[in-house]
């Protein structure tokens, strides 16, 4: 799969699968992502410890793969966006964005690379191109990139119609961490006013034909968001997917071995 295909199965209503990068730095692994069930992977440059030279590696490798690689940029900043890109990422994850300035900066960059300075605010604006030739290049060079805009704030949510006017987003992120903090119930996501807004932030785009990801560590929470309208999939983590299959499998063999003699 590539950025096209997957952008082609949201737009049509269907659901696509990823899981979140964080632990790993090398990158001779990333092949096994292939046939797992994965349909992207977002690399983590945000909590993720990782160097310019390591990014790229993982994006080298993991085009190799079916699996998309998407990465999730430090801050809703341009300069990231074009550095991600330009590394081979097929897309970013903006994180905490906020305001319409923000969100333009950042789909400008992803959409219309390596366009700059007035000319990319006049497209992102106005839809205004320099020439046709110029917009059908743009066009062509930028089919596969996903633009995916991070909604994690009260702020962020009483802007969202604004924020979902601007054209060319992909997907909402919520990330639930930062949500729940800001509305002042860090991490509990039972609470009803988190399930209210989540769900609202689900809907609102959904009218605008654009998909949410959610992304939760355990089956039962992102299973809950998929009944919710959740269709960009975002599940779970590296680090979890280790420690949860050592632990289930270890448990197993532990099992066996506890019930023969000493």
């Amino acid at each position: 799969m590539n950025g096209a295909e997957l952008k082609a199965i949201l737009k049509d209503g269907g659901r696509v699968f990823g899981t979140m990068l964080s632990l790993s730095r090398n990158p001779r692994w990333l092949p096994v992502l292939d046939g797992v069930g994965l349909d992207y992977a977002v690399i983590d440059t945000e909590h993720g410890a990782r160097s310019r030279g390591e990014l790229g590696d993982f994006l080298t490798m993991m085009n190799t793969t079916g699996v998309v690689p998407i990465v999730r940029i430090p801050i809703p900043d341009s300069h990231y966006v074009t550095m991600a890109m330009d590394a081979g990422a097929q897309g970013v994850l903006a994180p905490y964005c906020e305001t319409v300035d923000q969100v333009k900066e950042v789909i400008g960059a992803a959409k219309w690379r390596p366009l700059k300075g007035d000319a990319v605010r006049r497209v992102v604006e106005t839809g205004e191109h320099v020439s046709e030739a110029t917009k059908a290049f743009l066009e062509e060079r930028n089919k596969n990139s996903i633009a995916i805009i991070g909604i994690e704030s009260v702020d962020a949510v009483k802007n969202l119609e604004a924020i979902l006017d601007v054209p060319g987003i992909d997907g909402i992120f919520v990330g639930p961490n930062d949500m729940s903090i800001s509305l002042g119930f860090p991490d509990q996501y039972d609470r009803p006013e988190y399930q209210t807004t989540v769900k609202h932030v689900i809907d609102t785009c959904d009218a605008r034909g654009i998909a949410c990801l959610v992304h939760h560590q355990n089956p039962e929470l992102s299973s809950y968001w998929i009944n919710q309208g959740a269709r960009f999939i975002l599940h779970g983590t590296d680090r979890r997917a280790l420690a949860e299959g050592f632990r289930t499998e270890f448990t197993e063999l532990r099992k066996v071995a506890g019930n023969l003699p000493k």
